[in-house]
């Protein structure tokens, strides 16, 4: 069958990569092109002995030069093509989330083929950041789908919010902005607060200044994980942020819970939090930075916790600085293995995809030998369901989570 798109030919390199399942081809990796195509546009790739590998979306100005959207040579990439997309992706959510499905991640980027689109639920209000040239061009489109689908499902969105703030959109040669999505059915005059309910804990979500989209939906479970430890316990929380974690400690029973952050705003919101969970009898609050928190703990011989929690932001962003971050990890995690008790719990975890699981557990390792303690493992997990991980495409596969015991 004739081909409409241009043609990229791709290294052999490129050829195996996109045969094993993973959906980029870089820049280096074009070895050829044929025929005229457009900035964000459809472009066919194929090897070098002119076997079709799949359709992408191109962007020159991106060190991901194609983004594979598909890989059947027979689809056809008009309206029907993105609802099928999008009703799969929300079905499943649908399916795997059950009560949580009104607070829950709904596309996943790569992970439903979307690359480079997120779009994060909280109640009625959709937080989107759109981080490709492909799909900002297209997504008047695919917003309007999300939209009819969740009708369909007696689901009423009333905001679109494009967090569009983040700096790999200047990657893909596109300028960063937020703001309102401005379509007839939906409201742009709200405030950029809604309050969602996560494992019976309640929070105020910020969607508009809040890190990321507002609000970190991929350790739903594990915070849920803790709340089931936490009863009777003293608690540390360190990077507490709005106080996720400490408050569903605090309302799992927690007899006493300490929830400490870098920055201000972020300790207000927790406590804001606490109050609007009437907890804020059993939780104090510190700002402060937690390295610097840890060590003044330490050299003052604290005994004060037996359950510390370390949910830090990602220390590495590429290959170049995991030395570095290993580092910052293993420090943070001797620290507290040093103030808990026998007997006591640690949660850890880091959500950065360049920390692999066996270099984590490597730190883990190494820090416990140090601090002259054995872990007992009780779970080890990964970022909620809503958030699927494809093993073809490691770049999905981020959080590290883990819970154990002292001993």
């Amino acid at each position: 069958m004739s081909r409409e798109f241009p043609v990229f030919t791709v290294t052999p390199k490129a050829e195996k990569s996109l045969r094993a399942g993973h959906p980029w081809v870089f820049g280096e990796e074009v070895t050829d092109i044929s025929g005229e195509y457009a900035q964000g546009g459809l472009v066919d790739v194929k090897s070098a002995k002119g076997a079709y590998l799949g359709t992408g979306l191109v962007n020159d100005k991106s060190k991901i030069r194609v983004r594979i959207i598909s890989t059947n040579a027979n689809d056809r990439f008009d309206r029907a093509f993105w609802m099928r997309r999008v009703q799969y992706a929300i079905e499943y959510r649908k399916h795997v989330m059950e009560d949580d499905f009104k607070c829950c991640r709904l596309i996943f980027g790569e992970a439903d083929q979307f690359p480079g689109l997120v779009v994060d639920r909280f109640g009625d209000v959709l937080s989107i950041q759109t981080m490709s040239l492909g799909m900002e061009q297209r997504k008047p489109m695919i917003f309007e789908l999300i939209l009819e689908t969740l009708a369909k499902m007696g689901e009423k969105i009333s905001a679109i919010y494009e967090r569009c703030d983040v700096g790999t959109r200047a990657l893909e040669g596109l300028e960063q902005f937020k703001d309102f999505y401005h379509a007839d059915e939906l409201r742009s005059d709200l405030n950029g607060h809604v309050e969602i309910c996560e494992n019976g804990v309640l929070f105020d979500v910020n969607y508009i200044d809040g890190q990321k989209t507002g609000y970190f939906l991929d350790q739903k479970y594990n915070r849920r994980a803790v709340m089931s430890l936490a009863r009777g316990r003293r608690v540390l929380d360190c990077f507490t942020h709005t106080g996720s974690f400490a408050l569903h400690a605090a309302k799992g029973g927690a007899e006493a819970v300490t929830a400490v952050d870098i920055s201000a705003l972020a300790i207000e919101q927790a406590r804001a939090n606490a109050a609007r969970n009437g907890l804020e009898d059993k939780m104090s609050f510190v700002t402060a930075d937690v390295f610097e928190y840890l060590t003044r703990q330490a050299a003052a011989h604290c005994h004060d916790f037996d359950f510390i929690i370390l949910d830090p932001p990602a220390f590495t962003k590429s290959h170049s600085t995991v030395r570095s971050a290993y580092h910052g990890y293993k420090e943070i995690n001797l620290k507290a293995m040093r103030l808990l008790p026998r007997g006591g719990y640690l949660a850890t975890c880091s959500c950065s995809h360049f920390m692999k699981p066996e270099l984590f557990e490597s730190m883990l390792l190494e820090a416990s030998r140090e601090a002259g303690v054995v872990l007992r493992q009780i779970e080890a997990r990964q970022q909620s369901c809503d958030h699927p991980i494809l093993l073809q495409v490691p770049e999905t596969n981020y959080l590290k989570f883990y819970i154990f015991q002292v001993v």
